[in-house]
C-alpha cells in the first residue's frame, strides 16, 4: 500500500530536482524546523483538531483580508463593543441625544483642511493688525458654522498664549433680523457709542476712518445666513465688506452662505476695487465621511447601535443624495425610533440589540419621499384608481397622452377585476368631474373638447412617484396580481 509521502513523490514532475545544493544551508534549515514542528504537532494529543484549527484561522485571513470593499472604504472593523438595551429609557435618550442635531459634537471631524485656512487667514490678520474679509460658503449640512465656532475657540486661545489682547466678538444670523440693514446696529452695539444725526453705517464708517475714534482691539464679525441680504441693489452687502476696507479698520469679516458664487454674482464692486473676499467652499459630505462622523458622534456610548451595513447604506444613500450631515443624522434617528416602536409594539420576549439594515430602509424610505407621494395617498380612493389605471395604460401603448374616454373604459376594467360581479364603480359624468380634480391637483393635465370623452389627458408629474406611492397598496396590489 503506497503511503501519503511515496504518492507525493509520484506527482513530482520528472525535471523537478531534489534540493542538494550545498550553498543553501538556510533552506535545509528551515526545512528542518518544519519538519520538526510537524513531529511535534503529530505527536499532540490534539493533533486530530489541529487540521480543524488551520481551516477556521485560513478562512478568518480571507474574511478580514485588506483588499474587500469593506476595508477600502472604512479601513479595519471596529473592536465589537458590548450590546446596548434599546429597552433601557437612559440608553435610548443618550442615543437620540449623540446623533441631534442641536448636539454640538466636541470634534468637527473631516474639515480639518477648511478649518486651518479660516484659521491661518485670521491668525495673519492678527499677526499684521490689519482687517480682513473671507466667504465661507458650501451646501446645507457640511459643517460651515461648526467649523468657525471651533476656529473661533481656537483663535480665541491662541491669542491669549501668544499675549494678543483679546478680540471683540460679534457674530450675527441674519434670519434674525427684521431689515437687512439692522446688522450694521448690531456691530455698532459692541461700541457702546452713538453719533445723533449719522445712520448705525454712517457711525461704523466714522469710527473705522479716523485713528483716534478707532478701536485698540481687533473685532471678528461672523456673519451666518449671509444669503438673507441679498436684495435687488446689494448695497447692504457691498457696505458690509467695505468696512475692511477703511483706512483704520481693524475688523475680520467672514460671511457665511449657502450660495457657492455669490461672490462673483454679488460683488462686483469689491472685484473692481481689489477687495474682493478669498472663498473658502465646503464640498458636500462623501459617504467614507459621513459613516466616520456618525461613529464619531457614538463613540462615547460606550455601545454599538447600529448594524455596520445599515450605517454604510445610510452613508451611501444620503451620499449620494445631497451629502448633508443633517439628513443623515434624522434618518439615524429615524431608524433608532422605528426600533423603538418595534419593541414597544412587540409581544415577543426576543432580544434586540442594534438597529438593522430593515430599519434604516424604512427611515431613508420616508426622508426621501417624494412630496407628491403624500398628495397621491391622500386622495379618495376612486381618484388613486384612475391614476393606477392611466399610468397602466400608457404602459400598454407606449404613448404618454389618451382620451376621458380610453381612461374611463381602463378605469372600470381595473375596477372588475376586483369586484367581478360589482356594477361600474361611477357614472361618466362623476368619472370626468374626478378627472378635473385630479388636474385641479396637478397630477393630470386635461384639455379641452367638444366632446367629453375626446379631452385629452396626459400626466404632469412622474409615473415613477405613482408607483412608489402604491407599492404597498392594497388594492392596487390585488390588481397587479390578477393581471399577471
Amino acid at each position: 500500500m503506497p503511503t501519503l509521502r511515496s504518492a507525493s513523490k509520484g506527482l513530482q514532475s520528472p525535471n523537478e530536482k531534489p534540493n542538494s545544493d550545498p550553498t543553501t544551508p538556510s533552506k535545509k534549515r528551515s526545512s528542518s524546523r518544519s519538519k520538526e514542528t510537524e513531529a511535534v504537532v503529530c505527536s499532540s494529543p490534539v493533533a486530530s483538531q489541529s487540521d480543524d484549527a488551520v481551516v477556521k484561522v485560513a478562512k478568518c485571513k480571507i474574511i478580514s483580508s485588506p483588499t474587500s470593499s469593506r476595508k477600502r472604504l472604512y479601513g479595519d472593523e471596529p473592536t465589537q463593543k458590548p450590546k446596548w438595551n434599546p429597552k433601557d429609557p437612559v440608553q435610548m435618550k443618550a442615543v437620540k441625544e449623540a446623533l441631534h442635531v442641536a448636539t454640538a459634537p466636541s470634534n468637527v471631524a473631516c474639515r480639518d483642511g477648511e478649518q486651518n485656512k479660516i484659521f491661518d487667514f485670521c491668525k495673519e490678520c492678527f499677526e499684521q493688525e490689519r482687517a480682513g474679509s473671507l466667504y465661507v460658503c458650501g451646501c446645507p449640512g457640511t459643517g460651515k458654522t461648526l467649523s468657525l465656532q471651533k476656529v473661533k475657540n481656537k483663535l480665541l486661545t491662541w491669542s491669549k498664549e501668544v499675549g494678543y489682547e483679546k478680540p471683540e466678538e460679534v457674530s450675527i444670523n441674519c434670519t434674525t433680523l427684521t431689515n437687512t440693514s439692522e446688522i450694521f446696529s448690531k456691530i455698532l452695539e459692541k461700541f457702546e457709542r452713538t453719533c445723533n444725526g449719522l445712520s448705525p453705517l454712517q457711525q461704523l464708517q466714522r469710527i473705522f476712518s479716523q485713528r483716534h475714534s478707532s478701536p485698540p482691539k481687533m473685532m471678528l464679525i461672523i456673519v451666518d445666513e449671509m444669503d438673507y441680504l441679498i436684495t435687488s441693489d446689494r448695497l447692504v452687502l457691498h457696505d458690509l465688506f467695505m468696512l475692511t476696507t477703511l483706512p483704520f479698520s481693524r475688523c475680520i469679516l467672514i460671511g457665511i452662505a449657502n450660495a457657492i458664487d455669490l461672490a462673483d454674482r454679488f460683488l462686483p464692486k469689491l472685484a473692481s476695487l481689489n477687495c474682493k473676499p478669498p472663498v473658502i467652499t465646503f464640498r458636500a459630505y462623501n459617504k467614507n465621511q459621513i459613516y466616520e462622523i456618525i461613529q464619531e458622534r457614538l463613540k462615547g456610548l460606550g455601545y454599538d447601535v447600529f448594524d455596520p451595513l445599515s450605517l454604510e447604506f445610510c452613508a451611501r444613500k444620503v451620499a449620494a443624495a445631497s451629502g448633508d450631515m443633517r439628513k443623515a443624522l434624522a434618518v439615524c434617528r429615524s431608524a433608532v425610533e422605528l426600533l423603538e416602536t418595534e419593541i414597544r409594539d412587540s409581544c415577543d420576549l426576543q432580544e434586540f440589540h442594534t438597529v438593522t439594515f430593515d430599519h434604516m430602509d424604512k427611515a431613508l424610505s420616508k426622508a426621501f419621499k417624494p412630496k407628491i407621494v403624500d398628495t397621491i395617498l391622500s386622495l379618495p380612493l376612486h381618484q388613486q384608481i384612475i391614476l393606477y389605471a392611466l399610468v397602466n395604460l400608457f404602459n400598454r401603448s407606449k404613448n404618454n397622452s389618451t382620451t376621458v374616454g380610453e381612461l374611463n373604459k381602463a378605469y372600470n376594467e381595473t375596477w372588475k377585476s376586483i369586484h367581478r360581479n360589482a356594477r361600474t364603480a361611477i357614472g361618466a359624468a362623476e368619472f370626468t368631474n374626478m378627472c378635473q380634480g385630479l388636474s385641479d391637483q396637478g397630477l393630470l393635465r386635461l384639455k379641452q373638447s367638444k366632446e367629453e370623452k375626446s379631452r385629452r389627458i396626459t400626466l404632469t408629474v412622474d409615473s415613477s412617484d405613482i408607483a412608489y406611492a402604491f407599492k404597498g397598496h392594497r388594492f392596487i396590489q390585488d390588481c397587479k396580481r390578477l393581471e399577471e
